[in-house]
């Protein structure tokens, strides 16, 4: 007898800050994608004040390649423990010309572009710390996604 699962997943999309509670989404997306012999794909969103000083040009470039750097890979020592495959992108989380773009936003659009089937989004508190883009994201994402949505 197969075993029988009511969800086919190919791949599973877990959107990123600089938060320690991303690092326990891609655990749990790894653990996903591992059951499903899925993909994870780990999107690193930017915060607006990042965003907004690579649009004045005042961006501190060695910073924001060493925090992108340290994300990828914490994601590929993860993935490389549960055995599955991962690719990874990165994204403004906000925009100074789009009002209607935010974390949340972001996140949905990348899940469609990429055709995701499975979402792990950090359900994070809300400290302050400019790195945790994705605080408030995951509410808007467990809202208006059509995909299932894990929230951790």
């Amino acid at each position: 007898m197969t075993e029988r699962r009511p969800l086919s997943v190919d791949l599973v999309l877990a959107p990123v800050d600089a938060s320690d509670e991303s690092a326990d989404a891609v655990a749990h997306a790894a653990a996903i994608a591992a059951q499903y012999d899925a993909t994870v794909h780990v999107v690193h969103v930017l915060g607006e004040k990042v965003v907004q000083a690579i649009e004045d040009g005042d961006v501190d470039d060695a910073r924001v390649a060493a925090d992108g750097e340290a994300i990828t890979e914490t994601a590929e020592r993860i993935a490389g423990e549960y055995d599955v495959p991962l690719s990874t992108s990165v994204a403004y989380g906000f925009s100074t010309t789009m009002k209607l773009r935010h974390p949340g936003s972001v996140v949905l659009d990348t899940a469609e572009e990429l055709d995701a089937d499975f979402l792990v989004v950090p359900r994070e508190p809300v400290s302050g710390d400019p790195g945790e883009v994705l605080a408030k994201a995951a509410e808007y994402v467990l809202l208006y996604a059509s995909q299932p949505v894990l929230s951790v």
